[in-house]
């Protein structure tokens, strides 16, 4: 965990948004996944693997006011929190490693994009799936995006973990249904291209 925090708080010490491939100025496709379950403004979301996502901006402006953010990087959420301003205070802010994570409450959405594919040991994925199981309870939904079966084989100088829709439906088919899937490419801030696999779930009660 310690070379991972590592890792994380210097690549979000020393470079920009303009300078990482995961950068987005909207975040639309997360958006459109969180929208289509039809949610109250009050109901509990948490962005997992948040960084300096803008996904939060744009969660506030809509009205939500039910917010976490998690990330492992200290420097990446203080970099969000400055760019909110005042506005940090209405979000719940969590440092913490995502295999690591005891949720201290139940969530309505679980959000990741771009976390779940850096887990690549079947161990780490297993503490990913408890801590969302966990994290979810009743009628819930979980949007995930990661690098597709044509994504890239590393990010930020670490291997990662492609899927296909069907290996991300058995990994979780034990506690949640699938909605839907989709495939996007993203351009990143240097104008290269990465697929990436994005799919909502419900929990079996919803």
């Amino acid at each position: 965990m310690t070379n991972r925090k590592e890792h994380w708080e210097k690549i979000y010490s020393t470079k920009s948004p303009e300078e990482v491939s995961w950068t987005q100025a909207i975040p639309t496709t997360s958006l459109n996944f969180i929208h289509s379950f039809g949610l109250s403004h009050d109901s509990p979301i948490i962005d997992i693997g948040g960084g300096e996502s803008r996904l939060v901006d744009y969660l506030l402006d809509e009205g939500f006011s039910n917010i976490s953010v998690l990330d492992i990087s200290k420097v990446a959420l203080e970099k969000a929190q400055q760019r909110l301003g005042a506005r940090a205070k209405e979000v719940k802010w969590i440092v913490s490693d995502i295999t690591e994570f005891e949720s201290q409450e139940h969530y309505k959405v679980w959000h990741d994009r771009a976390t779940f594919h850096f887990l690549t040991t079947k161990e780490q994925v297993q503490k990913y799936i408890m801590a969302v199981t966990s994290a979810l309870s009743g009628s819930a939904y979980m949007t995930i995006g990661t690098f597709s079966e044509n994504g890239p084989t590393k990010c930020s100088g670490l291997e990662v973990q492609k899927y296909s829709e069907q290996a991300l439906e058995d990994l979780l088919q034990m506690s949640f249904h699938k909605i839907r899937c989709i495939h996007e490419d993203h351009i990143t801030p240097f104008q290269t291209t990465q697929n990436f696999l994005f799919c909502s779930f419900a929990t079996k009660g919803a």
